[in-house]
């Protein structure tokens, strides 16, 4: 599965930033357009750490717009929600730039990325951005307790503190507050959310809080589907050690990426 990329520069409401935008070898028709926020926990600042999942969606026939958002190093919450979302309100009318007039918008993200696409889709529905269609989680950043029995049992020791450094600066003064945009998993209101596909793995450290959040959706009333991969997932950014496993998930991932565009309406390219 090959996808390429080309460098734009995005003009939103809050100015303009950096991006790249994938396009796979045949699109689906109309093709999706997928805005992509890359992990890092939430101080990475490179789209390069997103490429594997933005390939991946790419390789399902959407185009995919992966931009450059603000590190929580200098930006706390709510700026890297904020920039997101005036991208992803540019985007209604900007379709036609990137794919076709009649192109569905989805949102998707893995790790700090899973977790801005999951307070995307919060802030979508009650500021009535109805051009959403879909959310994508791919192990989710969900709830800074870091506290379940996967997280203490699959996060390696090495990344522990980076990631609960990286929830810090992330909430910032908020830490106290878990806000539920920043926090998701802690949202006590889901319903009338975009449908979702989220997805992990068994030896995946967000593994439980993806879990439920699925299931909280579900129980909202939110169509959902969710899949848990065995082993353990290459897409995390600091997960070299799965990077073996990653030919065989990335076409995994695309079929459920492709799927998930079809329910929502999507075709495929008549050959």
């Amino acid at each position: 599965m090959t996808a390429h990329f080309t460098e734009e520069t995005m003009q939103t409401g809050q100015g303009s930033c950096r991006a790249r935008v994938y396009r796979g070898a045949s699109l689906l028709s109309p093709p999706p357009v997928v805005l992509h926020l890359h992990g890092g926990s939430f101080v990475g600042d490179s789209i390069a750490a997103g490429e594997k999942v933005a390939e991946a969606l790419a390789a399902a026939g959407a185009v995919v717009v992966a931009p450059e958002y603000p590190s929580a190093c200098l930006n706390p919450f709510p700026a890297a929600l904020e920039a997101a979302y005036a991208m992803l309100s540019s985007m209604r009318s900007r379709c036609p730039q990137f794919a076709h007039k009649k192109s569905m918008l989805f949102v998707a993200g893995e790790e700090a990325g899973g977790n801005l696409a999951a307070g995307l889709a919060l802030m979508a529905r009650d500021q009535f951005l109805t051009d959403l269609k879909g959310q994508i989680l791919l192990s989710p950043l969900l709830d800074p307790c870091l506290a379940t029995p996967s997280f203490r049992k699959f996060c390696p020791q090495s990344s522990v503190q980076s990631i609960a450094e990286g929830w810090q600066q992330y909430l910032g003064e908020r830490s106290g507050l878990t806000h539920p945009y920043a926090a998701p998993g802690h949202c006590t209101r889901l319903g009338g959310l975009v449908p979702a596909l989220v997805i992990t793995s068994e030896e995946c450290p967000a593994r439980d809080e993806t879990e439920a959040y699925a299931e909280r959706l579900r129980e909202a009333g939110v169509p959902v589907e969710m899949h848990v991969l065995p082993g353990s997932v290459a897409w995390l950014p600091a997960n070299a050690s799965a990077e073996d496993n990653w030919p065989s998930q990335q076409k995994t991932i695309s079929g459920l990426f492709a799927r998930f565009f079809e329910r929502a309406g999507a075709k495929p390219t008549k050959s």
